[in-house]
């Protein structure tokens, strides 16, 4: 007599059932926990772009200054700051790639997130040989103080730098 083992066709649809149960609940908290990483992430590249410039500056002795770049080899002022950014050394005109400027590092666009530099720092930010930072107000006025906003769909980050130069973040509940 020869006994047959497995599945019954009830036993596999509860079990299928089930299966489509616990993905229905898991599915939604797995992609707003990558909205949130995602966010987390651009957040630590703006805060190691500022950490970056702000050492490189004081190791340099001289101004280093971060601004929005949509190529990666010019400043670009009528751009957004989610575009990307560049780093570079800048021994010239506050703001602007000059001839003797060395480009140091290149920050890419971001993907699912906005970022502003608010009205403090419309355009780039400046850090001094002494560690303070200067910013663009888009009005000609150089600022020391000021933030960025970082948001995504739900929530965002907000990262300030203070009198000194020296970034800090905090969340957000809203954008």
């Amino acid at each position: 007599m020869s006994v047959n083992s497995g599945f019954t066709m009830l036993e596999l649809m509860i079990a299928l059932s089930i299966g489509a149960i616990l993905a229905t609940i898991a599915v939604p908290s797995y992609q707003s926990m990558m909205v949130q990483s995602r966010l987390a992430t651009q957040t630590n590249e703006l805060l190691t772009a500022l950490h970056f410039s702000r050492s490189e500056a004081v190791k340099r002795g001289m101004r280093v200054t971060i601004c929005k770049s949509s190529s990666g080899t010019t400043c670009t002022a009528g751009s957004s700051w989610q575009d990307g950014w560049i780093v570079y050394s800048d021994s010239g005109t506050a703001g602007t790639i000059d001839g003797s400027d060395q480009i140091l590092r290149v920050f890419p666009a971001l993907k699912g997130s906005t970022m502003d530099g608010g009205t403090k720092f419309a355009n780039w930010i400046a850090y001094l040989a002494n560690g303070s930072s200067r910013g663009s107000s888009g009005n000609g006025n150089l600022v020391g103080t000021g933030t960025f906003i970082l948001c995504n769909s739900t929530k965002g980050r907000k990262i300030t730098i203070n009198h000194t130069g020296r970034p800090y973040t905090e969340t957000i509940s809203s954008c």
